[in-house]
């Protein structure tokens, strides 16, 4: 499983703005110069983000965007599942439901399913404990879960 540049990009810039929270709206070219994306991308990734409501625009010579919760209530494993969809590091996981198809004929009675399961949950479960105010403030809690 790799997260993709959407990811990846967007976790940056809401980083950003939680890092620059108290000086309200930041213009989206802002944004990317600061934190090298390209501005184009970077719009289209603030779509999903203010459609999920991690984000709000401001509009007016002083607009921009900003987080539209507290740095301490938006999860990482809120921003991954609305950039990157389901986590699941096999296909059949996050198939299932949604598109059978992509199953193999062992679905049901699969024996390194458990695995895979345990995986997405162990990783669902630490991005869902970390937040955008923890990767600002570098938490101990990053690093002492990470050791473990």
């Amino acid at each position: 499983m790799k997260l993709s540049s959407r990811g990846h990009y967007g976790m940056m810039a809401l980083t950003y703005l939680a890092q620059k929270a108290e000086t309200g709206p930041i213009p989206i070219k802002a944004i990317a110069a600061a934190e090298d994306i390209p501005e184009p991308y970077l719009e289209q990734i603030f779509v999903e983000l203010r459609r999920a409501g991690l984000v709000t625009s401001v509009r007016g010579a002083r607009g921009g965007y900003k987080l539209s919760r507290p740095a301490a209530d938006i999860q990482v494993g809120e921003v991954v599942k609305v950039l990157e969809g389901e986590i699941a590091p096999v296909e059949c996981l996050h198939a299932e439901e949604e598109n059978p198809a992509l199953c193999c004929s062992k679905t049901e009675h699969c024996a390194t399913k458990i695995v895979w399961e345990k995986l997405r949950d162990t990783i669902v479960d630490y991005l869902d404990d970390i937040t955008l105010h923890d990767i600002v403030n570098k938490s101990s809690k990053l690093y002492t879960e990470s050791k473990s």
